[in-house]
C-alpha cells in the first residue's frame, strides 16, 4: 500500500542551499510576485462565481477556477521561497582575477572565443550565454584565471577551453 503525500509536502524545497540571483533576477521575481497578488482577487471571484453554478463535482468551469487558483498560490508559495532565500550575485568588475560565481568569462575553444557569465541554475540561459556554476561547463571554470586552460571531460571526449579574460 503506497502512502499519500500532501500537497503540502511537495511545495517544500529538499535542500535549504541559497538560490543565487543576480540583481535583475531578485527584481524580475519581485514583480512577477506583486502581479500574481494583485490578481488573486479577481481569480478567487471567479471561483467562487463559477462554485455557485450548482454541484461542483461536474462543474467544468468550477474545476478549471480552482486549478488555476491552486497554480497561483503554488506559484506565489514558490516565488516568496526563492526570494527569502536568495543570495544576489555581484557584478561588476572582477578585480580579484579569478572565475567566480557573477563572473563574465570569454573562452577560447578552438580558436572560436565565447562568452558566458556565470550565474545560479535558476537564471540558466546558455543560448544567451548565462550558465550555472553547477553545469559540467560553468564547475570547471570556476576559481581559474586568465591564461589558465581548463580541460572538461564530454561523453564525446575532452574539450579545451583557454581563459582569455575574466570580467
Amino acid at each position: 500500500m503506497q502512502i499519500p503525500r500532501r500537497k503540502s509536502d511537495t511545495l517544500k524545497r529538499h535542500n535549504e542551499e541559497p538560490i543565487y540571483l543576480t540583481e535583475g533576477g531578485l527584481q524580475s521575481r519581485k514583480e512577477r510576485l506583486t502581479r500574481l497578488k494583485s490578481s488573486l482577487p479577481e481569480i478567487i471571484a471567479e471561483a467562487q462565481r463559477t462554485a455557485s453554478y450548482g454541484d461542483r463535482s461536474d462543474n467544468a468551469e468550477y474545476k478549471e477556477a480552482k486549478g488555476i487558483l491552486r497554480r497561483t498560490h503554488r506559484q506565489i508559495f514558490a516565488l516568496e521561497d526563492q526570494i527569502k532565500h536568495a543570495t544576489v550575485i555581484t557584478s561588476g568588475p572582477n578585480t580579484s582575477g579569478i572565475i567566480h560565481l557573477g563572473s563574465t568569462v570569454i573562452v577560447e575553444e578552438n580558436k572560436i572565443q565565447k562568452t558566458f557569465q556565470i550565474v545560479g541554475p535558476q537564471e540558466t540561459n546558455p543560448s544567451r550565454g548565462r550558465i550555472s556554476h553547477q553545469s559540467p561547463l560553468g564547475a570547471a571554470l570556476i576559481d581559474h584565471k586568465k591564461g589558465d586552460d581548463v580541460l572538461l571531460k564530454t561523453e564525446n571526449g575532452l574539450r579545451h577551453y583557454h581563459v582569455v579574460e575574466i570580467r
